[in-house]
């Protein structure tokens, strides 16, 4: 049963911020709509191989810039060098918006300049292990928006995979952002996401939709 206490902004970490449900519903519905379309190409989405020779529980797709451990490209190189779905303008507004939100400064999201984005999604067996973001040539923050099933997301620090940490029940509609100190926190979903949670109404019953937007700060 959900909580009666009402879910409130938080600063999990310094300059990282949770903003339960900042997603209206029809942003929530546009978001899935475009996520289905990005995920059929032109490099559609996939499971990741990492340099062990495994893939990744969870499947991605980019938008900009094509991510494969540990760097980016501008052509899919695990996928035959296909092209990458260009990072759309309306997402960088939603971006910039979420940057002024979190941080409560204007000025903070005008100069956001996303041009990347990683697309994950997770079906009930996928997980993201405890990670770094830091194959961005850029210490800009990363938005996190979060779309369908619930999860619980663990925040820790930038020093190792261990405590301190925080760990934070993200709903369909919310935001994460973190940057400055935080920036390059280790994060990750530790455990399955949770069945049954989803809103039907926004097109994704089961699963769960990660978007996250980037500033790789490369030409």
């Amino acid at each position: 049963m959900d909580s009666l206490l009402p879910r409130l902004p938080a600063e999990v970490a310094p300059d990282a911020v949770h903003v339960p449900d900042w997603l209206d519903l029809e942003q929530q519905r546009r978001l899935v709509t475009a996520a289905r379309e990005w995920a059929g190409g032109p490099a559609p989405m996939r499971r990741t191989r990492l340099p062990s020779g495994s893939t990744m529980s969870v499947q991605t797709v980019c938008l900009g810039w094509h991510w494969t451990p540990y760097r980016y490209t501008r052509t899919a190189v695990d996928q035959g060098g296909a092209p990458v779905t260009p990072f759309p303008a309306w997402l960088a507004e939603l971006g910039r918006a979420a940057v002024a939100e979190a941080y409560g400064d204007p000025a903070a999201g005008a100069a956001y300049d996303p041009d990347a984005a990683l697309v994950n999604f997770y079906d009930r067996d996928a997980k993201m292990g405890m990670h770094q973001d830091k194959d961005e040539a850029s210490d800009a923050p990363v938005v996190s928006l979060s779309l369908g099933e619930r999860c619980v997301f663990r925040f820790g620090n930038a020093e190792g995979r261990g405590r301190p940490y925080a760990d934070v029940e993200l709903h369909s509609g919310d935001l994460f952002v973190f940057g400055g100190p935080s920036r390059f926190a280790y994060h990750g979903v530790v455990r399955g996401i949770q069945p049954g949670t989803g809103d039907p109404a926004i097109g994704l019953a089961q699963g769960r939709l990660n978007i996250t937007l980037r500033v790789t700060g490369l030409s």
